[in-house]
């Protein structure tokens, strides 16, 4: 807040770009309060903080400009360059496969021993079904 947003709205409001008010400018965090004027607390017994409207707002603004700008470019390039942008698309898809299947791998393991950890600590029956289980694990975690 302190050394990107304050300044950057500092110096826009001084170029007339944004109109946000001085009190928001000089007090941009507030306290939070509930509906009867009592303070906010939350759950884990810390007061609410937020922001004033005029600097979230702008800053919402800020960013979706920016992703604009992104998009912009990148469709720009992919108009301007398809066939070699979608080539290095392909492999870098190629390229992440590998680590795609080890992660995929890794964590079917995981979840099959999180799973069987469970089984064998709950009161149940020899045959817990466990198989099934790793399977349906399988299944659900298997990347295409």
């Amino acid at each position: 807040m302190e050394n990107t947003w304050l300044p950057f709205f500092h110096s826009t409001n001084l170029e007339g770009q944004t109109k946000i008010s001085l009190e928001a400018l000089g007090a941009p965090l507030r306290l939070g309060y509930n509906p009867d004027g009592s303070v906010r607390f939350s759950k884990a017994g810390r007061p609410i903080i937020r922001i004033v409207k005029d600097i979230s707002d702008n800053v919402r603004l800020v960013r979706e400009n920016f992703v604009a700008g992104l998009q912009s470019y990148a469709h720009e390039v992919i108009t301007a360059n398809t066939e070699a942008y979608n080539k290095q698309v392909a492999e870098a898809v190629k390229a992440g496969k590998p680590i795609i299947e080890r992660d995929s791998n890794e964590l079917i393991k995981a979840m099959s021993k999180a799973v069987e950890q469970a089984v064998n600590s709950a009161d149940s029956p020899k045959d817990t079904g466990t198989e099934t289980v790793t399977q349906e694990t399988k299944e659900l975690v298997t990347v295409s």
